[in-house]
């Protein structure tokens, strides 16, 4: 029955998977259940998103930090749910906190440590590259684009909806 059990379970987390369904445990975002939305144009400034992360160092790094989970993305690591607030030619400047073509983010601070004491080290300022994406999190222990810079837009899974979440 146990053996049975944990089938059933294991067939409904892969059909969720297939059909665009994840449960967000993060709190940079509600929890709860989330829905990738197939995306029919260029990713905009503005648009919340899934994106897997590139298999680089310092995203192997930040999983073992505990910053991001395993996943089916490249390098096993989960997708990230944030939002684009610069998109390819737009500059960002990092200053204690994110100001993109000038206008500074609301709830942008910038942390030189993170929740265990470990140092933390900003993003550089620049243009956004050709390609890339910078994402952003209203949270203030979101691992984001402040600390990780920008990111291939290659990676944009689709829109994150919510479905069923708990509010914050």
């Amino acid at each position: 029955m146990v053996t049975l059990s944990l089938a059933l379970l294991g067939a409904f987390a892969g059909a969720g998977v297939f059909a665009g369904l994840r449960v967000n445990l993060t709190p940079s975002y509600p929890l709860g259940l989330w829905r990738i939305e197939p995306l029919a144009r260029d990713t905009a400034a503005g648009d919340r998103v899934f994106i897997c992360p590139p298999p680089t160092p310092t995203f192997f790094a930040a999983r073992e930090r505990g910053y991001l989970g395993h996943g089916l993305c490249p390098g096993w690591f989960s997708p990230l749910i944030k939002t684009v607030v610069a998109v390819a030619g737009q500059h960002v400047f990092i200053d204690g906190h994110i100001a993109v073509d000038g206008v500074r983010l609301a709830h942008s601070s910038i942390r030189l440590v993170d929740a265990q004491d470990r140092a933390l080290v900003p993003a550089t300022n620049g243009i956004v590259p050709t390609g890339q994406l910078f994402l952003f999190s209203q949270f203030p222990g979101s691992y984001d684009s402040r600390y990780f810079g920008p990111i291939p837009a290659a990676g944009v899974l689709g829109l994150a909806r919510p479905l069923v979440v708990l509010a914050p």
